[in-house]
């Protein structure tokens, strides 16, 4: 019935911030970019080693995520890596915070959490 998933949408606040972010800081390329007059918002299509893979929106005024990141709905984003220290040091240099390692008590694999320019969770799992 399913073959995949095929995009995850993200409205953030700051467009700029936020693309900033995805694109130079994580590394996703654009596919297209949109701005939609009658909604004055942007679309972003982000993809991932060729995979598309996001929709970032930015909306007038969207309404606050109650509750990070126990509130009812999607949890987070998880992407796999290949070395996990690299990533770290990819993201500190770029001034992103990083919380500590964890691991995964039922696999024994290492993974930890940033959050996106929202607040937004992002985990980083090692292959």
């Amino acid at each position: 019935m399913l073959n995949k998933i095929h995009h995850i949408a993200i409205i953030c606040s700051d467009y700029e911030l936020s693309k900033n972010f995805y694109v130079k800081v994580l590394g996703l390329e654009i596919i297209k970019e949109t701005f939609r007059e009658e909604r004055s918002s942007f679309k972003l299509d982000l993809s991932l080693n060729g995979n598309y893979i996001i929709e970032l929106f930015s909306f007038p005024n969207p309404p606050k995520r109650p509750s990070r990141p126990e509130a009812t709905g999607l949890r987070h984003i998880a992407f796999e890596v290949e070395n996990l220290d690299a990533v770290i040091a990819h993201l500190k240099a770029n001034k992103v915070d990083v919380e500590p390692i964890r691991i995964d008590e039922f696999t024994n694999k290492r993974f930890t959490f940033i959050a996106d320019p929202d607040d937004l969770p992002i985990e980083f799992y090692e292959r």
